[in-house]
């Protein structure tokens, strides 16, 4: 007999479902679980079969079955080839996403500061939200791990931890079954102590690699790392008068030139236009974080391209700006990203 597509799903869902609950599976369950569309009798003949290749166990009759070693092992390396195969193909896609995406952000912010007349500045858009789609762990020496974390919107962060003692092939999967298990499809306030216990408790010897695990999951997902600014039109300034002075002039410019501050002014609007109508902000003078912009205007707006990507486009001008203009300028580009990354509310 061969492990056919058939057989290969009802072990599948077998273990699953046994990793879930933790009881022997019976025939009816299967045909519940799954969308195989197939009698109770169908998946109890594909059982005996799987029993006799020795992939299921029978503990006691008339007890349904449990996953055998090597039904955990066909498991496990399908699961990993899967997750291998969809890594290889993500990180070439999100090379390619993240080439496209810089020129575009870039073109757009000298479109805004040439149509506007103002200094403008947009934030790469990164992960809000975000829950874990898989990860991996991967033998890097005898002394170290490497975990590659995949989050929603295919964010990708990799974590090297260090390992007490050298852990075999057998080891690592089971760990690979058991974090893909009770991680999968969470957010970062969903992973609460009872699950972090679990876990523990399961990993037994290996409950320090599980912390570092779920410390860099959390890492991961928080999505709080720095963000990427670009700018355009800082020369803009000096057709203000109020602002060309030589004194002014130079701090606006040092502004522009602070990726950092410019970074927290945009992440702190994003997080504040939360939930909002449309996005749009307006701060006047003092009402901004950044000290020297104190004798601007700061109008920002909030964009999203879908899987909780999110960043956040600013102009600066002076107080007296044309803020019909630039609100409706920012309203029309929300509007033409809306429909070029097709945005579900």
């Amino acid at each position: 007999m061969e492990m056919d597509e058939r057989k290969a799903r009802i072990l599948q869902a077998i273990i699953r479902n046994y990793l879930e609950t933790g009881e022997p599976v019976g025939s009816r369950t299967i045909s519940k679980y799954t969308d195989l569309n197939l009698s109770s009798a169908t998946i109890r003949n594909e059982m005996a079969d799987l029993e006799e290749m020795g992939y299921i166990l029978q503990p006691h009759t008339p007890a349904g079955r449990i996953p055998s070693d090597k039904g955990y092992r066909f498991y496990v390396d399908t699961m990993m080839e899967a997750k291998e195969q969809e890594l290889a193909e993500m990180k070439d896609m999100l090379l390619e996403r993240q080439d496209k995406m810089e020129d575009m952000l870039k073109s757009l912010v000298k479109l805004l500061a040439r149509d506007t007349q103002y200094a403008t500045m947009i934030s790469a858009p990164s992960v809000h939200k975000n829950k874990l789609k898989f990860l991996q762990l991967s033998r890097v020496d005898d002394g170290h791990i490497l975990a590659v974390i995949v989050a929603e919107g295919n964010v990708i962060k990799n974590s090297i931890l260090p390992v007490a003692e050298k852990l075999d092939d057998e080891t690592i999967l089971k760990l690979n079954m058991l974090l893909n298990t009770q991680l999968c499809g969470l957010a970062i306030e969903d992973i609460n102590l009872g699950i972090i216990g679990k876990m523990k408790a399961q990993a037994g010897i290996h409950s320090d690699l599980v912390s570092g695990v779920l410390d860099a999951v959390g890492e991961a997902i928080a999505g709080e790392e720095d963000l990427q600014v670009y700018t355009s039109g800082a020369d803009n300034i000096f057709r203000y008068p109020e602002l060309a002075d030589q004194s002014n002039a130079r701090e606006l410019i040092g502004a522009f030139e602070e990726k950092q501050l410019l970074g927290n002014l945009l992440a702190s609007s994003g997080e504040g236009s939360e939930g909002e109508s449309n996005g749009i902000q307006v701060y006047i003078g003092g009402e901004n974080s950044i000290q020297s912009m104190k004798d601007c205007s700061v109008v920002t707006a909030t964009y999203e391209l879908g899987d909780g990507l999110r960043g956040t486009i600013g102009i600066v001008g002076p107080k007296r700006m044309d803020y019909d203009k630039v609100v409706g300028t920012l309203k029309t580009l929300q509007t033409r990203l809306d429909d070029i990354y097709g945005r579900k509310d």
